[in-house]
């Protein structure tokens, strides 16, 4: 067998040697004589994956065509003649945090990625900065311990962004269909009752998804919660992965839900396993990668996890989890007595003065008003964490922030340094509980302007009625629920109102939602209030339930005992 009848002439793009020839003519006519043919030992050559553009839905076409993180140049390109992005472009920027705000402004809203909520005071710092220089100065807290800046001229997002990361945060993948800000409790490593310091955790998955590419192109938007225990929860079971410390002998274990979703009526359902600390993360690594793989593409409207676990079993998708892992997981029934809740008698512990577990420290939780904050603000908040705390400030799910780490003998100058900026450091049954996404001011989704409403309900409401027991009121602009109206106390959904030919905001009015102990989706009772109505008929609400509670008796659960046109006539005044 000359060279030139072998299957190969060249080993690593040089010709065969005469010594390499004779060799291989020896050896393949050994495997000749066998019945064998090169073709059989060769490796099949996989098919090419040829996908039809026009059979894919809009979003996958866009992620298809040009993946959404290889569009920064396009961004430069427009900054450049100050250009609004196009359709596509609107939908990819979001990969770099970035959402056009048209038709209700032309400009960008921008969302951050800050881990855990926790923020240090030179970022806070740069952030007010950037918000002061680049933008309006318009800043919110969200419901993801995060923060959004608006508004951004195209010309100025380059510069935006690169000022956010030259700080160490980072907007990318802070919407669409990405792995959301990573929550977890805002008192992590100071609270004297939680079980395990969650903070490692949330910060190694951080750099797992920063640096895998394979987690931006997720079917949908996706939620991750870390609950060490302690004062402050993370509502963990609303979110798509929700990891709950527990206590398993004498160590310490993590417990998985999955499929938290509230918008859509849903909480995250056990998986029925036990985790060790140490392995976690690889575990919630797999749970993603397998909602990558097998979530809906073909209709966004069902394309979130809840979806998927409509059709599959948990069993199944553990049974696929397990797959990737290569191992299978500790098993282990449900015990709600396992679980671990933020107390009772301490409500609406986000806000006020508490002990830490290191001795003569404290932490400080400051409410701030739907959200809302100022560069000058952040600016101040920033001293004082440096001047009185370890310069360091933490977000939290309930749109406010907490101060760490203020000796004994600083509490009350802080308190006071932080009313004198317009925020309040006591809890009020009342303000306390009031959250908002952003309204129909910013957001072209929302039916209302839910920031200005409950801004002017909470002051309406706490001159009129005296609360003694927290009550949660969250309003939400639209069905995409950003502020959660399913799991408040009462709960406030954005709907436009015909009255008199005119088009007025209004909502629709939900009661008994509850999370964590008290898990629970709330009920309509009303429908369509306008909201000039609105906050009279709240008013009837309380005080109908002050009236016909039992002694002690919350409002989550005096709205459980009753059907809905009892609950209406109470609320009314008409029973």
């Amino acid at each position: 067998m000359s060279t030139s009848t072998l299957p190969i002439d060249s080993i690593a793009g040089a010709p065969l040697t005469p010594d390499q020839a004779s060799y291989l003519t020896g050896f393949f006519a050994g495997a000749a004589a066998r019945g064998l043919r090169f073709s059989d030992v060769e490796a099949t050559p996989l098919p090419k994956k040829t996908v039809n553009l026009d059979d894919l839905i809009f979003e996958e076409r866009v992620k298809h065509e040009l993946h959404p993180l290889d569009t920064y140049q396009d961004l430069l390109d427009n900054a450049v003649h100050n250009k609004a992005p196009d359709k596509e472009e609107i939908f990819r920027f979001k990969w770099n945090g970035l959402f056009f705000l048209t038709p209700n402004k032309e400009a960008f809203m921008a969302r951050l990625r800050i881990p855990g909520g926790i923020v240090k005071t030179y970022q806070l710092r740069e952030l007010a900065h950037i918000a002061k220089e680049i933008t309006t100065g318009y800043v919110q807290i969200t419901t993801r311990a995060n923060f959004q800046i608006r508004l951004i001229e195209p010309k100025d997002a380059p510069e935006f962004l690169r000022r956010v990361q030259s700080v160490g945060l980072h907007t990318r993948g802070a919407g669409a269909d990405n792995i959301r800000n990573l929550t977890g409790n805002p008192t992590a490593g100071v609270d004297p009752q939680e079980l395990i310091d969650v903070r490692p955790f949330v910060d190694e998955l951080a750099h797992i998804i920063i640096n895998d590419r394979s987690f931006y192109d997720l079917p949908r938007k996706f939620n991750i919660a870390y609950d060490g225990g302690g004062l402050i929860g993370s509502v963990e079971d609303t979110n798509d992965i929700g990891v709950k410390a527990v206590k398993g002998g004498d160590d310490v274990f993590f417990r998985i839900a999955v499929g938290g979703a509230t918008g859509h009526k849903a909480f995250a359902r056990d998986l029925g396993v036990l985790v060790k600390p140490a392995e976690i993360n690889k575990v919630v690594v797999a749970l993603v990668r397998v909602f990558i793989a097998n979530g809906n593409r073909t209709d966004r409207k069902k394309a979130r996890l809840k979806h998927l676990l409509e059709k599959w079993t948990l069993d199944q998708y553990l049974a696929e989890t397990e797959k990737l892992l290569g191992s299978e997981l500790q098993r282990a029934a449900f015990d709600p007595a396992q679980m671990i809740y933020p107390s009772q008698e301490l409500p609406h512990s986000h806000v006020g003065v508490y002990a830490q577990k290191q001795k003569g420290l404290n932490f400080v939780g400051v409410a701030v008003p739907v959200g809302q904050i100022t560069a000058k603000q952040m600016i101040r908040i920033a001293e004082i964490a440096d001047l009185y705390g370890s310069g360091e400030v933490r977000l939290t799910v309930w749109q406010n922030f907490i101060i760490p780490n203020v000796p004994d003998a600083y509490v009350a100058t802080v308190k006071k340094a932080v009313c004198k900026l317009g925020f309040d450091t006591e809890q009020s049954n009342l303000r306390s509980g009031i959250i908002a996404c952003t309204g129909n001011s910013y957001c072209k989704f929302a039916q209302a302007d839910t920031k200005g409403h409950a801004l002017a309900l909470s002051a309406y409401l706490d001159k009129r009625v005296k609360l003694d027991a927290p009550v949660n009121i969250h309003l939400t602009g639209c069905p995409n629920s950003c502020a959660q109206h399913y799991m408040g106390d009462i709960g406030l959904l954005g709907k436009k109102v015909k009255r008199a030919g005119e088009t007025l905001d209004g909502y629709h009015v939900f009661v008994g939602g509850g999370f964590g102990k008290n898990q629970a989706v709330g009920r309509q009772v009303f429908a369509s209030i306008p909201h000039d109505e609105l906050a009279p008929l709240m008013e009837k609400m309380l005080r109908g339930y002050l009236r016909h509670r039992a002694e002690g008796e919350g409002f989550q659960a005096f709205t459980a005992r009753h059907d809905v046109n009892t609950l209406q006539g109470i609320f009314s005044n008409e029973e």
